[in-house]
């Protein structure tokens, strides 16, 4: 048995197929009611979309939180179970606890969902990679928090957050991903 809750978005769709008429020439007609039906489900599947992606990237932004003092930088190691990570398995367990997969590695994590062109692009929960050796070459992965800050496990204190645009980050952002 088929239930249709009743509300605005069931009635919008409803009336988008009775009002679609299939002509013998193949076009289809759709009428200015059901048009305007239409967009007012688009922008609800919209906002929809957006308020999932923005309470998903609080809580990115909250798990990851949990972890400061929490947390020891071992470089190469991933033992979830004792909290002794490198930065790449810290991203990767922080997105793994809200479902989402990505790989292990800095440089294997800028390969995964969209490039951000400019830092003033950045949302919060997004990936962003640091250069802290060799100019250039990416070996450090963090996750944005929004105003410039960051938090990402480091070797020198372990879980923390930082301000990219100040101080020891400033010049060492690379790009960022949003998932």
């Amino acid at each position: 048995m088929l239930v249709v809750k009743n509300n605005r978005l069931s009635k919008s769709l409803v009336g988008i197929s009775l009002s679609l008429s299939l002509l013998t020439s193949g076009t289809m007609f759709l009428s200015p009611q059901s048009a305007h039906a239409a967009t007012d489900a688009a922008a609800t599947a919209t906002y929809s979309a957006s308020a999932t992606s923005a309470s998903k990237a609080a809580s990115i932004v909250r798990t990851a939180q949990y972890y400061i003092g929490k947390v020891r930088y071992r470089f190469g190691v991933r033992d979830t179970n004792r909290l002794l990570l490198d930065c790449s398995a810290f991203t990767q367990m922080v997105f793994k606890k809200n479902g989402i997969t990505i790989p292990w590695g800095s440089s294997a994590q800028t390969k995964v969902g969209t490039p951000v062109r400019k830092k003033s692009q950045l949302q919060k929960g997004d990936l962003v990679f640091f250069s802290v050796s060799k100019p250039g070459r990416i070996n450090h992965v963090g996750i944005y928090l929004g105003n410039g800050k960051f938090i990402s496990n480091t070797t020198s204190s372990g879980v923390v957050i930082r301000d990219m645009n100040t101080g020891y980050w400033k010049d060492r952002y690379i790009t960022g991903r949003h998932l």
